[in-house]
């Protein structure tokens, strides 16, 4: 018997001590399931609430990129520092050891590549089995507001967050930006909320003028994206502006892989977004890497 009298001097119910309560460190997600809040907190760390993501997912529509010509050698020794990888099935299963312990951004919209003028007509590239295979620890679809196929990439968004809610699997919404969409805060304001209430449970967009008013005005975290290579001290500005107007992380992949010295560059974005390092800090610090013989 489990309940033997000899038994009964060893409980303790810790009677008169409150059960501890405590709000969850990801914006706006108190209420979702406990697998979903463990994958949001391999994510996004407990202590910082914040994220450093690593995006080398642009071969699925460009190609080739420059500084990911070999991803088996300019991705490993970037991913100690990256809290997060985002990346196609196809890069991860082919170039990245499955005992690396991050967490995963899959990209799971396709679509045209960028030899097509209007790239906005995008599928669900990726199955929820096949991501829950690739162990996600969410899934990436990106939505194109304003476009012709605005429409089409809303309901592969919204299919996406059924499937993922279904199993515990958050939805990183990505707000695209084509040639006819503006890059305003009116633009990001009306798109980061659209996808935020169709139940995406992380936004990544981009930085822009008045900021602050987009991480306000939306009630799920938002993560930047790098975009096009700028130089090491604007990327470094711009994700410290990011961090300081309401970003939940950054994530960035051509400033850190076309970077000089990318090992360098991600340890300085680290410092920005983890150790509250100002530009000027973090800049040093990649100086001092960089040199180091």
């Amino acid at each position: 018997m489990a309940d033997r009298d000899d038994n009964i001097i060893t409980k303790n119910y810790g009677i008169g001590i409150p059960v501890e309560k405590e709000n969850f460190h990801v914006k706006g997600m108190d209420h979702v399931d406990w697998g979903m809040k463990n994958r949001l907190s391999k994510i996004f760390n407990p202590k910082t609430g914040k994220t450093l993501m690593l995006a080398f997912d642009h071969g699925y529509i460009m190609g080739s990129t420059a500084g990911l010509e070999r991803l088996d050698l300019s991705i490993p020794p970037l991913i100690e520092d990256a809290d997060v990888l985002m990346a196609t099935r196809g890069a991860l299963r082919s170039t990245i050891m499955p005992k690396m312990n991050k967490a995963i951004a899959l990209r799971c919209s396709a679509g045209s590549s960028v030899l097509k003028e209007d790239m906005s007509h995008e599928i669900i590239g990726v199955n929820i089995e096949d991501a829950i295979r690739m162990n996600a620890s969410c899934m990436a679809i990106q939505v194109f507001v304003g476009a012709s196929g605005e429409c089409q990439t809303l309901n592969n968004l919204s299919k996406t967050i059924d499937a993922g809610n279904r199993y515990g699997i958050p939805v990183l919404g990505v707000t695209a930006v084509g040639k006819e969409m503006e890059r305003t805060t009116r633009y990001f304001l009306l798109a980061t909320r659209i996808i935020a209430e169709l139940g995406a449970h992380i936004i990544k967009t981009y930085y822009c003028k008045d900021f602050e008013k987009i991480t306000s005005a939306c009630p799920v975290p938002i993560v930047i994206a790098g975009g096009k290579k700028v130089s090491e001290a604007k990327a470094l500005e711009i994700a410290y502006r990011a961090i300081q107007e309401g970003a939940a992380g950054v994530d960035m992949g051509r400033n850190v892989f076309q970077a000089e010295n990318p090992k360098a560059m991600i340890k300085a974005l680290r410092s920005i977004v983890h150790n509250g390092f100002n530009p000027k800090d973090a800049l040093e610090l990649y100086y001092s890497i960089k040199n180091e013989k």
